[in-house]
């Protein structure tokens, strides 16, 4: 707060507080218009009522009811007691006091006199903005913005920011008592868009001026346009070509042109918004041309986004033969691999009538996923389903037909000849495993195929008289050879058992007798 600033809030509140103390009066005047200031204890006694621009006892005489006249002809008196102001000027302000003369005594009144001006030459700016020839404000989103108020008034007045934004309540943003109110907006977007009002008020006077600015937020497409193309619901079987190129603003500007000819602009089009639709009759020569749609924002100028599309006729596949079994269910499938706009399939049956097209009912189920036709034939019969079928593609721009020839067959019992084939195998296992298990020991090396070397449950044949050879102490070297003889490797038993010590003797060396 400036110097003059603080002198003005000093001189209103001791003006106020000698105003309520009744010894003195406050009048608020405004620059360029009439002020009066009126002696207000003036009697019907007085016999003159003389007026001083401050303190009686050290400036002279202003103005006297008496005759005497001021220098300043804007001075006048009213009723003999009033004094009158035209024309009020800043450098009137002052303190006045009239004085009231009596034939007993000298009675005083003092009146203080402020004089207001504006708020004036009020402005406002807002930059980097440009100006439309309405005068409406736009900025770029995520832009900085600076705005800024500024006017003349004095004292200095209350400027405040108030934002006003499209079917919402207004917001404050800021207030402060200066000549100049600013603030920054960074990173600007579209929910600032709206009106900006800028108000200051007079403290004395309570004059109070408004300006307002309307800010536009512009963006620009986020991405290039889109193009694409269908045929036309009418019999004329032309097309439509369409345009889009949304999340802008404000919208684009679009327009269509045929690419080889480059001097037409001018199509049957229409404009909504953020699309252009143009429609092109079957009369032209549609097969293999290329139009574009060119697009233009506002924010950018000078680059220019595109698209294009290309009229081509309608290709399919499919599998040329297909066969089905009596009594069973078929699919036969077309696929469009090529065509714009997006051809309509149909399916046919008889060769000799190619326009009776099959619809869905009955035994027959048509239906499309995408660019894949499918017709399900269910419960087939060779006399009324075997033979050709026909998938038709057809756009605006070209036909082609693909022939499926289906071959119907009475069913084989598989089921039959897979029993039979499983119960061949059984028998055979099973006689593989009797003969195995009846042949025996014969044809298994040492009758040991199905045990383990460590098995100890072997037929031990001894004679009475070896049985004192098995109570000789294991460590001994005869006992040891003769285990080995009989088992055919070493055994090193932990403990001497003797009399659970395993020897093996063959029936020859049995029938031979025992060992002398």
């Amino acid at each position: 707060m400036t110097l003059h600033e603080r002198m003005w809030r000093s001189v209103l509140e001791v003006t106020l507080s000698f105003s309520f103390a009744g010894t003195e009066t406050l009048v608020v005047g405004t620059a360029g218009r009439d002020v009066t200031l009126t002696c207000q204890n003036a009697s019907q006694r007085a016999l003159v009522v003389e007026w001083f621009r401050g303190d009686p006892d050290m400036t002279p005489i202003l103005f006297s009811s008496d005759g005497k006249l001021p220098d300043d002809a804007r001075f006048s008196l009213i009723g003999n007691t009033s004094l009158h102001i035209a024309g009020l000027r800043p450098q009137d302000e002052s303190n006045y006091t009239c004085k009231e003369v009596l034939n007993e005594t000298d009675h005083l009144h003092r009146i203080q006199l402020l004089v207001a001006s504006g708020p004036d030459k009020i402005s406002v700016q807002i930059h980097p903005t440009t100006t439309l020839p309405n005068g409406t404000l736009y900025a770029k989103r995520h832009d900085i913005l600076n705005f800024t108020c500024t006017t003349i008034s004095r004292p200095v007045p209350t400027i405040k920011w108030d934002f006003y934004p499209s079917g919402s309540t207004h917001e404050l943003f800021t207030e402060v008592n200066s000549s100049q109110n600013s603030f920054i907006l960074h990173q600007i977007s579209p929910r600032y868009q709206g009106n900006y009002t800028c108000s200051a008020k007079n403290p004395l006077s309570g004059f109070q001026a408004t300006l307002t600015e309307e800010l536009l937020v512009y963006y620009p497409p986020p991405s290039l346009p889109q193009c694409w193309v269908e045929t036309t619901n009418e019999s004329s079987g032309g097309v439509k070509l369409f345009c889009q190129w949304p999340g802008g603003y404000p919208h684009p500007t679009l327009y269509w042109r045929d690419k080889e000819d480059l001097g037409s602009r001018e199509f049957n089009a229409t404009s909504q918004e953020d699309s252009l639709v143009a429609t092109l009759n079957s009369s032209q020569v549609l097969r293999e041309k290329e139009f574009t749609c060119h697009g233009s924002h506002v924010l950018e100028q000078g680059a220019k986004a595109s698209c294009t599309v290309r009229l081509v006729d309608p290709m399919i596949i499919s599998d040329p033969v297909r066969s089905c079994f009596v009594g069973r269910a078929v699919t036969l499938t077309c696929h469009l691999i090529a065509g714009n706009p997006p051809a309509r399939i149909t399916w046919l049956r008889n060769i000799s009538q190619p326009e009776m097209e099959i619809q869905s009912g009955g035994r027959f189920h048509v239906s499309q996923e995408g660019n894949t036709s499918t017709l399900i034939i269910e419960n087939c019969t060779r006399s009324t389903d075997e033979g050709y079928y026909v998938c038709k593609a057809e756009n605006s721009v070209g036909l082609r037909e693909m022939y499926i020839h289906l071959t119907v067959a009475e069913p084989v019992n598989i089921s039959g000849i897979v029993g039979t084939i499983v119960v061949l195998l059984l028998l055979g296992i099973l006689v593989f495993f009797g003969v195995f298990l009846y042949a025996g020991p014969r044809y298994c090396p040492k009758g040991t195929l199905l045990r383990t070397r460590d098995s100890s449950d072997i037929l031990v044949l001894m004679d009475s008289e070896d049985e004192d050879v098995l109570t000789e102490p294991a460590g001994d070297p005869a006992w040891h050879k003769a285990m080995v003889r009989a088992n055919g490797h070493a055994t090193w038993p932990k403990e001497s058992f003797p009399a659970e010590m395993p020897s093996e003797i063959s029936l020859e060396e049995k029938e031979a007798g025992p060992t002398t």
